[in-house]
Formats: C-alpha cells, structure tokens, sequence
C-alpha cells in the first residue's frame, strides 16, 4: 500500500479532490480506460447475470471495471471482471476489508488488481464515506452503467453525481415495478438501455491484447461438486458465493447460476 502522489485526471470531475489518496495493487490500472458499474446490494439473479456478462466482456477488450466492492452488483461486477481488471473503491482504509464477507474477494483484488482510498489506512467507514466513495467510482469510468437501483437507495447518489458530471448513464431494461430508479432514468430521458451488451463493449474497442483467466472457483462449480467437497476446497468462497445468488445448493449439491441463462 502507498499514498499516492502523483494526480488521477479522471478525479478532477469531483466537486473537491480528494486531500489524500491510497491505493495497494495495480495502479497500472488507472491508465486503462474505465467503465463504472454501480447497482442494488439485494438483486434479482437477472441483474446479476448481466452484470457478470457485461463485466467480462470489457473485461476482455481490455476495459477496466470500477466499483465499490460492496455486497451484490458490486461483487459480481468485480467478479466478472476477473480480479486483474477491476478497481474496487473502498468507503473505509484499506487495511480494513469491508464488508467482511467480501475479503476475500477484496485480497484478491489486492493482490491482481487494484484497492482505491481517500481515507487512511485503518479508518472504518462512516454513512458519509461511503458517498464520498461513490463519487470516485462514478469519476473514475468514462461511462456510469447502474444495473438495478432503487429510488431512494445509495445508488441515487451516484447517479447524482453522474449527471452533475455530465457522464453518460446506461441501465439495464427492466420490467415496470422493478428497479424504479433506473426505470425512472429512461422516462426522463437521463440514460440509456444496454439491449446488446456485445453492442455496448463495441464502442470501447479492443484496447489491447491479453490473456483472460477464467476463475478457478467457476470452474470448479462447473462441474457440479457436492457441497461439502466444495466447502472444503473454497469455504470462504461458497458462502460468498451462495449470499451474492452465484450458486445454488440443491440436493447437497453446487449449482452453478451466474452464466446461465
């Protein structure tokens, strides 16, 4: 971990530049170009599908994924991405893995990808840092795609700070009564619908050639392991797994849902 010195561009979006900035990974990453996704903690397994699609196509056009390392889109988006082209930015100190069930996701990230902070390294998070949190995520990605957001949520104020920074906004269609924020969004003709995510990720190109590494623990799932195997080789990973609707157990087996259809 570091303090970091020299100034993120993207970040003078801001209404104020963060006094100070840590980060512990990769900061290689800072220079790829950035797409923010934001969304629901509690999703539907429709909107966790296409955020795990959505984010390993950039993924593999080379397009960096941002978020905030929180409990459902957050980790899928992470997720999907593959730990080695996401950016997680963080509401507290690095040194603190919050929240608890996505540290491991959050050492990985650590360790292939990279951790974002403007707060010092042991500082826990307060309600008002996890919105300062959000207006990095939103600066740092050339576009803001918000997957499922309730009005009234914490997704509102990135989309706040979006529209004041006049970054464009997509969302995912969803069906009337459900994710009324983004719905909303459409009706007031403040962003636009992701139809074709192959369409999406066209427009950012092929940024640059490299090897994409499918996750182990998915790969595992894959093959429809009884739960206690599975437990016993990715503990930490299945109770992630099955919180963030990843898996299913059924039958004293792991099924595997994100992926399909």
């Amino acid at each position: 971990m570091k303090r970091l010195e020299e100034e993120i561009v993207a970040l003078q979006a801001m209404k104020k530049y963060p006094k100070e900035l840590y980060v512990s990974g990769n900061a290689a990453l800072l220079e790829r170009k950035k797409v923010s996704i934001v969304g629901a903690r509690k999703t539907s397994k429709y909107t966790r599908e296409l955020t795990h699609k959505l984010s390993l196509a950039l993924a593999n056009v080379g397009v960096c994924v941002v978020s905030g390392g929180a409990m459902g889109v957050d980790a899928v988006a992470h997720l999907g991405a593959g730990s080695h082209n996401t950016i997680a930015v963080l509401p507290c100190g690095i040194n603190i893995k919050y929240p608890a069930v996505n540290k491991n996701l959050l050492n990985d990230i650590e360790r292939d990808g990279l951790l974002i902070s403007q707060f010092s390294p042991n500082f826990r998070a307060t309600p008002w840092s996890f919105v300062s949190r959000n207006e990095i995520v939103v600066a740092l990605g050339k576009v803001l795609v918000v997957a499922e957001a309730e009005l009234g949520s914490g997704s509102m104020r990135s989309i706040e700070f979006a529209l004041k920074m006049g970054k464009e906004i997509f969302v995912f269609p969803h069906r009337l009564g459900e994710s009324s924020a983004t719905n909303e969004l459409l009706q007031k003709k403040k962003a636009e619908v992701i139809y074709d995510i192959d369409a999406f990720v066209s427009r950012f190109g092929m940024l640059e050639k490299q090897e994409i590494v499918e996750d182990e623990f998915y790969l595992f799932c894959k093959t429809t392991p009884t739960y206690d195997v599975a437990l016993a080789k990715f503990p930490q990973r299945v109770f992630e797994a099955e919180l963030s609707g990843e898996i299913e157990i059924k039958n004293g087996k792991v099924f595997l849902l994100i992926g399909r259809l």
